[in-house]
């Protein structure tokens, strides 16, 4: 079952808050930026680098997060990108009630998962 339009924008809110607080200054932008997406039922955060050798403007994203929504069990599943590229769940906080603690999970790291 699909997320509520109030738990929609409930988490849209948190993840504009949260990546309007830890942006790089503007200046910095350009070279590192950080951005969220919601697809369906989970929301990401990630890095915008530009491609290394690619043609000038050209962007690149590195996912940090992917906290997916299950609305039968009304809890969040974290998710982390390891070096094989696929999406892992994060161990140790595998699932949570709120958004909250998944960003506050993100933003502390204690074991460097999501930004190294």
């Amino acid at each position: 079952m699909a997320m509520s339009e109030f738990e929609n924008r409930r988490a849209e809110k948190l993840l504009a808050d949260y990546v309007a607080k830890r942006r790089p200054a503007a200046h910095i932008r350009p070279k590192l930026d950080l951005g969220w997406r919601r697809a369906g039922q989970s929301v990401e955060l990630f890095e915008i680098r530009p491609v290394w050798r690619g043609a000038p403007g050209q962007k690149m994203e590195s996912p940090v997060v992917k906290a997916t929504w299950v609305k039968r069990r009304s809890h969040w599943r974290v998710f982390w990108r390891r070096a094989d590229l696929k999406w892992h769940r994060y161990e140790p906080l595998p699932e949570t009630a709120t958004l909250e603690a998944v960003l506050e999970e993100v933003e502390a790291d204690p074991f460097g998962c999501f930004w190294g």
